[in-house]
């Protein structure tokens, strides 16, 4: 893996599913639950979502007019290669524990950034995660690699 360790440069939540989220200073993080407060927190393996702020930029760089928090995901990262983690591995960001569950995820509908450029990374390039430890992130925490999980 090239980088292990980076920065989050933001943290976005909304109480409702299938909108873009707003941006916060900080979150509190509940164990096997998710962020307090967003519709995506709940039972299931898919609490926190994750986007590199590098993808955000191809998209920029496609022309999209787009910002952190406009794919829908929580937390907003810069200069951590998530496109090189695996299902397992372990994340440490504040002072929680996040395990990734899945990589990318089914576009049922064409959201309006595919409609603007043609593409969406998130689909591809984002990364779900189930809250293994509870505790607090806020914009600037470092967010590195822990653990490796399973091949």
């Amino acid at each position: 893996m090239k980088q292990r360790k980076g920065r989050v440069v933001a943290i976005s939540t909304s109480d409702r599913k299938g909108v873009p989220k707003s941006n916060v200073d900080r979150v509190t993080v509940k164990e096997n639950f998710g962020i307090e407060g967003d519709a995506h927190a709940g039972d299931w393996h898919r609490q926190v979502s994750l986007l590199a702020k590098e993808s955000i930029d191809k998209m920029l760089g496609k022309g999209a007019d787009v910002q952190p928090g406009v794919f829908a995901e929580n937390i907003t990262t810069e200069d951590l290669d998530l496109l090189q983690l695996q299902v397992g591995d372990i994340l440490a960001a504040g002072s929680t524990e996040l395990e990734i569950t899945q990589i990318g995820k089914e576009c049922h509908n064409h959201c309006a950034i595919f409609e603007q450029v043609g593409d969406c990374v998130m689909p591809r390039e984002g990364l779900f995660a189930r809250v293994l430890s509870g505790g607090v992130i806020r914009v600037g925490d470092i967010i590195e690699v822990k653990s490796k999980g399973r091949p």
